[in-house]
């Protein structure tokens, strides 16, 4: 069984940014993801979906923002 850790939205906002900021210099996005996912110490699909929700956030993907799922999750807990 596989322990479940939780990063700090610091440490995804970092990986998410170094991701940017050097995706030209491999052959592919997932090249990069490795590598990343590798120094951060997480695996590459985990930052994949890390990079595809700040692109949710950011309007350039369509989906539910990060504090649209908030709000939601916030109002079945009152219900």
């Amino acid at each position: 069984m596989k322990k479940q850790m939780r990063y700090s939205p610091e440490v995804r906002e970092r990986a998410v940014r170094l991701l940017g900021e050097q995706q030209g210099e491999y052959a592919s996005q997932w090249a990069a993801l490795e590598s990343i996912a590798s120094k951060i110490g997480c695996s590459a699909e985990t930052l994949r979906k890390w990079v595809r929700q700040s692109e949710t956030d950011q309007g350039i993907r369509g989906g539910m923002s990060t504090t649209e799922r908030e709000a939601q999750t916030t109002g079945a807990r009152e219900s």
